[in-house]
């Protein structure tokens, strides 16, 4: 793969992380209320203790909001919202593929050989559902001679995340289709090892250039919580 078009997927990456994951995070940070938390009343007054605050009001609200925070972000990255990358990873790399299932092709530069691609988020993001739906797709493929394929051409390309920390359900698909994950599979697809903490860099560099100051963007939703915290009372020790 050349350097243009390795920039051009940085470009794109950069592009999905300041078009889809942002906005759909800013979003549901918005729509928080005390009522979108599921509390429990005997553990908030102990994590709040974690949370150095003058007001025992903002320690609350704040052992609330900031775990809410992870979590959508994980949520903006789901399998639903990825398919915004994959699509302009298809634009870049002319990578679509005609198979029913088959979110990208490539020829592997590690191996030089031709993959058939499905795309996954990240190390958590499917289900035990989703195990039936890889295996599917892969077969037709494997009862077509002319695509003289070998075991290891057939692959689950994980966009994001540590191989370790794979879910067991992507382990039991290892078991018959080889799971590249993150680095690996960037490796396997520009040749360039160090392109995944590239990639992780640019996206962060969004913030940088952007007019983003996340400590302000949640301070509102946490005084809001506070609010709503201090007139049910219930939650205060």
């Amino acid at each position: 793969m050349t350097e243009q078009q390795k920039q051009a997927i940085i470009e794109s990456g950069k592009q999905y992380f300041r078009s889809i994951i942002i906005p759909n995070h800013l979003k549901n940070l918005n729509k928080l209320h005390l009522s979108s938390f599921d509390i429990n009343p005997f553990l908030i007054n102990y994590l709040a203790a974690f949370i150095k605050e003058d007001s025992q009001i903002i320690g609350l609200a704040k052992a609330l909001v900031y775990p809410y925070i992870y979590d959508k972000v994980i949520d903006a990255s789901s399998e639903q919202n990825v398919q915004s990358l994959v699509s302009l990873l298809q634009e870049v790399t002319g990578g679509a593929s005609n198979f029913d299932g088959i979110d990208f092709e490539f020829v592997d530069a590690v191996d030089g050989r031709r993959k058939f691609c499905q795309f996954k988020a990240g190390v958590k993001t499917i289900n035990k559902d989703d195990i039936a739906s890889v295996l599917c797709y892969f077969k037709p493929l494997i009862s077509q001679p002319s695509l003289d394929l070998q075991f290891e051409d057939l692959v689950v390309g994980v966009l994001y995340g540590e191989k370790d920390n794979l879910s067991d359900y992507y382990k039991t698909i290892a078991t018959h289709y080889p799971v590249l994950c993150g680095s690996d599979f960037w490796q396997h697809l520009t040749g360039d090892k160090n392109f995944y903490a590239r990639l992780l860099k640019a996206m962060g560099e969004v913030l940088d250039l952007g007019d983003f100051e996340g400590s302000e963007l949640i301070q509102a939703p946490i005084e809001e919580i506070a609010e709503e915290i201090k007139q049910e009372c219930c939650l205060i020790l």
